[in-house]
């Protein structure tokens, strides 16, 4: 006979009494990741205006995207096709005013929304009533004035301040490094709101030699904060001592003010191959970067991989970087940066040994762990947001 009872039975003992639901237990059982995660950016990837922020946000949603979360890209200007959805909301500025509208018709609801902060903000916490996270690369407090006259640059300023103060006061802030959490926490954002991930780097693969002429490379965005003009003029005194070759990489609105101001042994190369931004890198004895601001300076740990040490400002960024002395030199002011970049040139021995501690350092950075990191971020983000609902 069958060892089987029947439901139906009257020997069949009674299901045990489910206790009342605790409400708490349901956040506990809530997904600890969000699945569906959307960024709000300036740009994609494709943009020719992208640098290092768009790489950043491409590499995290290919990591997402791989870890199966649903990704989409909002952005303004071009987008392209990639292994997670990019929508475009309209032009390079229309796209602010456009950003609500485009989630709401044509991407839907989302457990996370990432406003990455570039200086003019969404305003999302205004108008998004669900889990937000903001990542910043770095305070624009010195860029206004730079690109906008005095009034409307003290607006800007004052916007950007705001907006990561007051908006986004009960969300989480993703910094890009330890010196855009110290801006963060001087604007007054608290230290317990601020995660710190830093950027990756691509592994190169196998090396090429070091070009047995003297060969520099400056890469980046020709824009005024890069200070690409500040390097010309370093380079009429460098040149003398050091002769070789200046190439410098990368497109951008002062390409032609650039080029016209620049000397002998300087070669604008424009919007480079991976294959020959690998190949200049791996062969350059320095790279070059003057810039005025930086969040972190992704190109200074694409060259430290490559066995390449950097000469920079000693500025936010590049302090977290560049280690001073170890894998690159961070000069005070510009005649220590010419000071450096001549004395670098000229030993051999000293560079080498940057070289290969910066490419040590290096490999501590990749991709994979920056993913890592931020999917830890928007979990708790997530379910922060979770509990006080």
């Amino acid at each position: 006979m069958s060892q089987h009872v029947k439901a139906s039975s009257p020997m069949a003992p009674s299901p045990p009494r489910r206790p009342p639901q605790d409400p708490a237990a349901t956040h506990r059982a809530a997904p600890a990741v969000p699945r569906r995660v959307v960024f709000l950016a300036r740009r994609d990837l494709a943009n020719p205006a992208a640098g290092g922020s768009e790489l950043l946000i491409d590499r995290i949603a290919e990591g997402l995207t791989a870890h199966g979360h649903e990704v989409t890209l909002v952005c303004g200007g071009p987008a392209a096709r990639r292994g997670y959805r990019v929508v475009s909301a309209g032009g390079d500025a229309a796209h602010y005013l456009r950003a609500r509208r485009t989630l709401a018709r044509r991407v839907g609801e989302c457990d996370l929304l990432v406003e990455v902060s570039n200086g003019m903000p969404y305003l999302a916490p205004l108008w998004h009533r669900g889990p937000t996270l903001c990542l910043v690369n770095h305070v624009h407090t010195d860029l206004w004035g730079m690109r906008l006259p005095a009034p409307a640059a003290r607006i800007g300023r004052r916007l950007e301040h705001w907006a990561l103060t007051g908006p986004h006061r009960e969300n989480l802030m993703v910094a890009v490094s330890e010196s855009t959490a110290a801006a963060l926490r001087a604007l007054g954002v608290p230290r317990d709101r601020i995660r710190v991930v830093h950027n990756g780097v691509e592994e190169p693969g196998p090396l090429l030699p070091k070009s047995p002429e003297p060969l520099f490379v400056a890469m980046g965005r020709l824009v005024e904060y890069k200070r690409i003009d500040l390097l010309l003029r370093l380079w009429e005194r460098v040149r003398p001592v050091t002769g070789g070759r200046l190439v410098i990489v990368g497109d951008g609105p002062e390409r032609a003010r650039l080029e016209a101001m620049a000397g002998p042994g300087v070669t604008f190369a424009g919007h480079v191959s991976e294959a020959e931004k690998h190949r200049l890198l791996c062969a350059s004895w320095l790279l070059l970067h003057p810039s005025l601001v930086e969040g972190w300076g992704l190109v200074v740990m694409e060259a430290a991989v490559r066995g390449t040490p950097a000469v920079g400002f000693d500025i936010p960024g590049l302090r977290d970087s560049v280690e001073d002395g170890r894998t690159g030199v961070l000069a005070p002011g510009e005649s220590s940066f010419a000071a450096a970049w001549c004395a670098l040139a000229l030993s051999p021995e000293r560079r080498a040994a940057l070289g290969d501690a910066a490419r040590l350092r290096a490999e501590r950075f990749r991709w994979s762990g920056t993913v890592r990191a931020f999917r830890d971020v928007a979990a708790e983000a997530y379910l922060t947001s979770a509990r006080r609902r």
